[in-house]
């Protein structure tokens, strides 16, 4: 929470609220960091670094024997009472500290709001910034509270807005590590990383190209280049649908399928009239080779992650059609009563069969060469690669043999058969959990873990799922936050 960090700071420092927010603000919330920077340099050395003057350094309190005093901005006399003097010892009248606020309240400055003398890094007074510009303008006073709170979620790695569409209004703060999974009480899951759709095992990067990559027409136009040639005349794409090597265009140009050369349009059965192809150039052979290889791979990952994407889809549906039936098999007389095995298979279905589909992007870039062509040899990411394979194999396998036994009409069976789909399930779920387990010890050990000159950080596997968000009451105004991982912001933080 960000009282907690604001007294944690307080305490250690010794000093003001508003110094320890600008000391926190400087170093972007990071509270080890600054403790850091603390040991290494000392308190003199952070201090000037954040621009915090220390306490005690300058004489905070005017003359009483002074009636009026010049400001130095203005260069006007002003009564004693209508000058304000910040940590740094600079003195000015309100009316210009006043003006001099509301422009870098205006300007989005207001988390740092520097004294006006020249050279001077001080930062003001949250307290006399907030009086003095209240007193003019109440609204820019909000204003500039709310960017003093925002600022500890924009600049704070470990806190961030929750981006559902349309936006809840809420703040996530984690706590150990920022590269999870996180669901707002919202009920909206992503990566707290990149702000994306949860996609573990993927990496943020490897998430995002695979988007794009789905997103734009990259592959349509590997498609053409492996499937047309361009016109000579018009330059728009032909395809071949025949077996004679000369083709037409819709513009009437003829020209030879197998060099590209415009001809005219007598030809016999051997030669075309007037026109000889020579030799195929090896290196347009070699692109159109590579490029009909590369989307041929690509086709094979994204039709097995589109494959378990919708059948993702289409077994969130059977929530419904699930507690149907658990109702059906309680107004049975059953010695069982509990039929929690039921709901748990659903959800270890759903999170599994969600895995294995991102598990298809994650290889595509894993062993390609888009991203790690330098990290290991081909031998090498073919093992690996091997390896990863049967994994994702074994996981599949077993996710297609839990979901026929989730939609079985076990309600209408009897209670043997019950009990038996009941063992079958409770079985699949821990083999599955165990096989998920086993694939993310893979990735982050043997094959990220392994990567010399790349970094990539995925989530790590939880076999309850991401936690979900829950709203506890604080000081008696209802706040949404996250169990363990997550906690969501304080809005009364600010007070």
């Amino acid at each position: 929470m960000q009282r907690e960090d604001l007294l944690r700071v307080m305490d250690l420092m010794s000093v003001r609220e508003h110094h320890a927010r600008t000391l926190l603000i400087h170093y972007r919330w990071d509270v080890e960091k600054l403790i850091a920077v603390y040991v290494e340099k000392g308190k003199a050395c952070m201090f000037a670094e954040a621009g915090v003057t220390l306490v005690g350094a300058v004489d905070h309190d005017l003359p009483e024997s002074l009636s009026t005093v010049m400001c130095d901005i203005c260069i006007d006399d002003v009564p004693v009472s209508d000058v304000s003097k910040m940590d740094c010892g600079h003195c000015f009248c309100n009316d210009c500290w006043t003006k001099h606020f509301i422009v870098k309240i205006n300007e989005g400055q207001s988390k740092q709001i520097r004294c006006m003398a020249h050279k001077c890094i001080a930062i003001c007074d949250e307290a006399v910034v907030r009086k003095l510009v209240s007193k003019r303008h109440p609204d820019l006073a909000d204003k500039f509270d709310r960017f003093l709170f925002e600022s500890y979620i924009e600049d704070n790695k470990m806190v961030k807005w929750c981006p559902s569409i349309p936006h809840c209004g809420n703040a996530l703060r984690v706590e150990n590590d920022e590269f999870c999974e996180v669901e707002c009480s919202c009920g909206s899951q992503f990566c707290f990383s990149c702000l994306s759709e949860a996609h573990s095992p993927c990496s943020c990067l490897m998430w995002k190209l695979w988007t794009k990559k789905c997103r734009d027409e990259s592959e349509t136009v590997n498609w053409i280049t492996v499937h047309t040639k361009p016109c000579p005349r018009c330059h728009k794409p032909v395809e071949k649908n025949g077996g004679c090597n000369l083709v037409s265009c819709i513009c009437g140009q003829a020209f030879c399928w197998l060099c590209g050369g415009a001809t005219d349009r007598d030809h016999t059965w051997s030669n075309i009239a007037n026109h000889s192809c020579g030799r195929y150039k090896e290196d347009g052979k070699k692109k159109a080779e590579h490029a009909k290889k590369y989307l041929y791979r690509y086709m094979h990952y994204h039709n097995r992650y589109k494959a378990h994407t919708d059948s993702f889809q289409q077994e969130s549906r059977l929530r419904e059609t699930i507690k149907e039936k658990v109702l059906n098999l309680e107004t049975r007389d059953s010695k069982f009563r509990d039929f929690s095995w039921v709901t748990n298979g659903l959800y270890r279905l759903f999170r599994s069969r969600r895995i294995l589909s991102y598990s298809y992007p994650f290889a595509f870039y894993m062993f390609g060469d888009d991203l790690f062509n330098n990290e290991m040899t081909a031998k090498e990411r073919q093992i690996k690669q091997n390896l990863f394979e049967d994994q994702q194999q074994q996981l599949e396998s077993n996710i297609e043999k839990l979901s026929i036994f989730i939609e079985e009409p076990f309600d209408t069976y009897s209670e043997e058969e019950v009990i038996q789909t009941r063992m079958q399930v409770i079985n699949l779920s821990v083999i599955i959990d165990n096989l998920c387990k086993k694939m993310y010890d893979c990735i982050e050990n043997d094959l990220l873990g392994s990567l010399q000159f790349s970094r990539h950080n995925i989530a790590p596997y939880l076999s309850k799922g991401i936690e979900r968000a829950v709203e506890p009451t604080i000081g008696g105004s209802t706040k949404a936050g996250c169990n363990n991982n997550c906690q969501e912001a304080d809005d009364q933080d600010n007070a």
